[in-house]
């Protein structure tokens, strides 16, 4: 094994990343110990094709856990609710994989047995970034299966939330559903077609096996198929309220008790072929609409943040324990990049706390001994130790989450316009069919019920629903290819309704990790930088790795007399020179204090410059924030200081609403009084701190770095790279009343030329056979068409 500095960029060779210092050659380029160990692993048991699925195979291997992470694991009070199946020799468990995105993921997760002969099978589900796992639990541990995946830089990402709650099985009834009713559909109108096109006389016992054939074949399809239909429509009757199922059910109910009259009237072969048909295509609408969400979870609380177990500290001794297994008095270890899980007094080492998921801060704020740490924070700095005073139950983040404005659901106010133009719809179908009825009453009484029958079958509004569901599917599945993601259709209409857009800062506006750096002062020569960056070095605060970063120093000089001042600054002598870096206070001890945004630096008490840490705002974010202002009303929320108004300002303009040192309940509040004021308001956040806000808002959006990490509940989801393509996203949405109107519009035209027919008691099977199936399939081609133009038009992927 060979080692040597990197003079030009050389890739290594498992990873695909490039190798930035030290490179470990033993024929093969890596960049760390942890890749060429897992090539070690993959070539010592025969799975080195691996490297030949693509250039780059896996996402970076180079994962850092602390040793017994998953020591909670050999606890069967912990795991058990975690396994999905155990007898006396398998275990069946799920774990969710972040990391998983390529094909080479995937055929290293399920070659595991190969690695462990314990593992029986794997198997990955690449959208929801799963993989389920079949092991022998005699021949290998729960924790040793998690540990060979962190081995070859798969970590498995294990919440509280997974202990509390039941996992989802996969319906598949409506799957079912549409089969049958695809099956009896396309075998009825085959079943239909010589009857249609003539038979001779000869053969009428022919046409009474394929009338008696089509009455069997439609049964499943009125009693199991439509019965979607018939829930629907039965609860919203129960509430009062005639939504778009139930005049569904009442022509699906007339097509079927006509159809069975004609049969075993022997005047007709009835209208099966357009009952069958209409259940088919609109169950494929509502199929095609749930399939785009299924995988997402839109309805999550604090404990999908938690981890599972935390380690308590017992007369010196650590133990893994549970959650709700934590007590008052406890002593609770937390490791860095650990979220404190329960308030308490920090009683040991020096904590740098995360508040950005609470409170939306950006900046870290140090504690020092004997203050208090609250849940939701996470640790940055080194492991520290605090005593409990707080339940899990009893900290202020479980209370911030349960209050009655976080759980409360959206009044269901604004119904749906296809709902409402339905109900109009039904009574205007049903007062054409009363006019017939008492026409013909006064005229021949023996075309009252073909008359009223026919108007009802022909004049269904099942156009509209299909041009609702249709192009809300299609729409659904056009944005979630480009990784925007909607709780329902209802949301789409919800977007399109908005004139007031209000934005997070932190971590929404701004990336979650980087900072911009900039430095103003004099001149720094090189061997300056290195000193600078060394004593930099010596500190874990982000401050001083953002420096590390800036001058990208690569060699660390020897540091004597190192001193640290928490909340001030760091001070040490490198190559005889001495150095202060920190705030104006410590470095020029005038007594002048300034924003923490600004740290100095002296050389032997000479002033050499400052730097100016900003946020690092996303890109394009300008060009979306131009886009939106001249057609909505803007704000920006943020529970960071006030340090960047200016900028902010600028940016949004002077009508803009830009608030700093907002809490959740500030939050909450004002988008309260927007609706108050009469506005439609969508809300964009990131962390628990929007939770409140996201809910209360019209249409709440949140951003995330990727679709299946954990966000706060919300009526959709958008990847953080995508959120300039906000703006078309929004306009898209817009469209889609537009589309179905003009669908719903193209269907009356049918429903008047059938109608004209239907109240003169002479519509033959033959016509309406035509005409309802024509009707339906236009109506597909017509949504699913201009929606995908409107998808090209603002260059979206469809």
């Amino acid at each position: 094994m060979n080692a040597y500095t990197v003079s030009k960029a050389v890739t290594c060779y498992h990873c695909g990343e490039d190798c930035t210092s030290v490179v470990i050659s033993d024929g093969r380029n890596f960049c760390c110990e942890g890749c060429k160990m897992v090539y070690a692993i993959l070539n010592k048991n025969g799975l080195c094709d691996y490297y030949a699925i693509s250039q780059n195979p896996g996402s970076s291997q180079r994962i850092k856990v602390r040793e017994n992470k998953f020591a909670f694991l050999d606890d069967e009070k912990i795991s058990a609710p975690l396994l999905n199946y155990k007898d006396a020799h398998q275990t069946f468990i799920t774990f969710y994989i972040p990391q998983i995105h390529c094909s080479s993921c995937l055929w290293l997760l399920e070659n595991l047995h190969k690695l462990n002969k314990g593992v029986i099978s794997s198997k990955v589900n690449f959208e929801k970034k799963e993989v389920d796992i079949i092991f022998n639990h005699a021949a290998v541990s729960l924790r040793k299966v998690a540990e060979l995946l962190v081995s070859i830089g798969y970590e498995p990402y294990i919440s509280f939330s997974d202990m509390r709650k039941a996992k989802p099985r996969l319906d598949k009834s409506k799957i079912f559903k549409v089969g049958v009713a695809g099956f009896c559909f396309g075998n009825i109108m085959l079943l239909s077609f010589p009857e249609y096109l003539g038979v001779n006389a000869q053969e009428h016992n022919l046409v009474l096996l394929f009338r008696i054939l089509n009455v069997l074949l439609s049964l499943p399809v009125f009693f199991y198929s439509a019965s979607e239909f018939y829930i629907s429509a039965w609860k919203g009757l129960k509430h009062g309220f005639l939504n778009i199922d139930a005049p569904i059910v009442l022509a699906v109910a007339v097509t079927f008790i006509r159809s069975l009259y004609e049969v075993f009237a022997n005047t007709g072969g009835g209208y099966f072929d357009s009952m069958s048909g209409i259940v088919f295509f609109m169950l494929i609408g509502r199929v095609l609409q749930d399939k785009t969400y299924q995988q997402l979870s839109f309805e999550r609380d604090y404990t999908a943040y938690f981890p599972i177990a935390v380690s308590r500290m017992n007369s010196g001794v650590q133990q893994s324990v549970a959650l709700p297994d934590i007590r008052l008095d406890d002593t609770l270890l937390i490791h860095n990049e650990e979220l404190v899980p329960a308030d308490g007094i920090l009683t040991k080492g020096q904590a740098l706390i995360d508040y950005s998921f609470v409170t939306g801060e950006s900046m870290p704020v140090v504690r020092e001994m004997g203050e208090i740490i609250y849940a939701g924070g996470k640790q940055v700095g080194g492991n520290i130790e605090l005593l409990v005073i707080k339940e899990v139950a009893q900290s202020y983040l479980t209370k911030l989450w349960n209050r009655d404005e976080m759980n409360a659901r959206k009044k269901d106010e604004a119904r749906s316009f296809v709902h409402i133009l339905s109900r109009y719809f039904t009574w205007v179908v049903l007062t054409i069919a009363i006019s017939a009825a008492l026409y013909w009453s006064f005229n021949d009484t023996s075309k009252i019920w073909p008359a009223v029958t026919a108007v009802l079958i022909i004049a269904c509004p099942c156009a509209l629903l299909l041009s609702n569901t249709f192009t809300n599917g299609n729409i659904l599945r056009i944005l979630g290819r480009n990784h925007f993601y909607l709780r329902n259709a209802q949301a789409i209409e919800e977007i399109g309704k908005i004139d007031t857009i209000v934005f997070d800062k932190t971590g929404t506006l701004t990336t979650s990790s980087n900072h911009s750096v900039e430095y103003a002062g004099d001149a720094i020569t090189a061997e300056m930088k290195q000193q600078i960056a060394s004593l930099a070095a010596q500190s874990n605060h982000p401050v001083s790795r953002a420096i590390v970063n800036y001058f990208d120093a690569k060699h660390v000089l020897p540091v004597a007399a190192f001193n640290a001042v928490t909340s001030k600054g760091v001070s040490g002598i490198v190559k005889g020179d001495c150095i202060k870096i920190g705030s104006r206070q410590f470095v020029l001890e005038d007594g002048v204090t300034e924003a923490a945004s600004s740290t100095y630096i002296s050389v032997n008490n000479k002033l050499i410059g400052r730097f100016f840490f900003k946020n690092q705002y996303r890109d394009n974010l300008y060009k979306l924030v131009m886009q939106l202002k001249w057609k909505y009303r803007l704000a920006v929320l943020s529970g960071d200081n006030d340090g960047e108004r200016n900028y902010l300002g600028g940016l949004f303009g002077a009508d803009a609403a830009i608030l700093f040192n907002q809490k959740p309940e500030n939050k909450l509040q004002f988008i309260k009084q927007l609706q108050q004021d009469g506005y439609k308001v969508m809300m964009v956040g990131d962390g628990l701190n929007d939770a409140g806000a996201l809910k209360q808002a019209d249409a709440g959006i949140a951003i995330t770095d990727s679709a299946n990490n954990f966000t706060p509940a919300s009526d959709g989801i958008i990847e953080a790279e995508k959120l300039p393509l906000l703006y078309r996203f929004i306009l898209f949405c817009r469209m889609n009343k537009n589309i179905v109107i003009t669908s719903f519009v193209v269907s009356i035209l049918y429903n008047i030329i059938g109608i004209w027919f239907a109240v003169q008691g002479s519509l033959s099977p033959m016509i309406a056979a035509i005409l309802m199936p024509s009707s339906s399939l236009s109506i597909l081609l017509l949504t699913f068409g201009c929606s995908s133009i409107a998808a090209k038009v603002l260059r979206l992927n469809n």
